[in-house]
């Protein structure tokens, strides 16, 4: 059982991950950031590994990217910065990027580098199921890494019950079919959507990601699922924060109330 599980265990409510990329605003304060998360109470922790055409993100987080990459970040420095992570940090740490930079890497390669720096699990939008499914998931299990699938308003049924059985952590679910950094919308067709997560009695827990900005729509969120991601809000923290390192508790508690 890895630290995502005994979270999900001990804890199935109101969990807090955030979002931030690997570089960005800083190259070397990678672990630095995922303290200070940890202290300020957050759940868990995505560190986006960046990429050059990140499809899935908005302005923000492509900008951060852009400037982490200009810096000098890749994965054999990202991994090389993880090398002190658990001892510093021991919340549950999820990579997230694209498959073009692990592939090119090579996954059992990845994967064995995160399972030695302590990571937990890995998101990686763009790698189709059945990819994973055929190529990549005994290599996964191998290195006990969970592989976080993605779901939007319309992925059927028939789908979401596949990416379930095919889970062993949590299943990631998209307020929308938008890129990253638009808002969650409080509105009616939220709700019915994740009311009929919902009523699918899923075997994993769901946690909602794209447009976590504030308390009303972490609040929103937790109200069907058992938890929510931020990631643009904070990305454009840090970006704007003078001395961002001793204001991260600050941020995180008025998520939090």
């Amino acid at each position: 059982m890895n630290r995502l599980n005994k979270l999900f265990n001990t804890k199935n409510k109101d969990l807090l991950s955030v979002y931030f990329t690997a570089g960005h605003p800083d190259l070397n304060n990678t672990v630095a950031i995922a303290e200070a998360l940890e202290k300020a109470g957050v759940d868990f922790l995505e560190i986006g590994f960046p990429y050059s055409d990140p499809v899935a993100d908005g302005p923000v987080i492509q900008s951060s990217s852009l400037m982490a990459l200009n810096a000098g970040m890749n994965l054999n420095l990202l991994f090389e910065q993880l090398g002190e992570l658990r001892q510093r940090v021991t919340i549950p740490i999820l990579l997230m990027g694209y498959a073009n930079p692990m592939v090119q890497y090579g996954v059992e390669r990845f994967c064995k580098k995160a399972a030695e720096v302590g990571v937990d699990g890995v998101i990686v939008p763009d790698l189709p199921m059945y990819e994973y499914e055929l190529l990549y998931k005994d290599v996964f299990a191998k290195y006990g890494i969970s592989n976080i699938f993605l779901v939007t308003p319309q992925t059927s049924e028939e789908r979401i019950r596949k990416i379930d059985g095919l889970s062993n952590s949590f299943v990631y679910l998209l307020s929308s079919a938008s890129i990253t950094g638009k808002a969650l919308q409080l509105n009616d067709q939220v709700d019915t959507y994740f009311a009929r997560i919902k009523a699918m009695q899923l075997k994993n827990p769901t946690i909602v990601g794209f447009g976590i900005a504030d308390n009303a729509a972490f609040k929103k969120a937790c109200e069907f699922n058992n938890g929510a991601i931020v990631g643009t809000a904070f990305v454009k923290f840090l970006g704007s924060t003078p001395n961002y390192l001793e204001h991260i508790n600050e941020f995180v508690q008025k998520l939090r109330n």
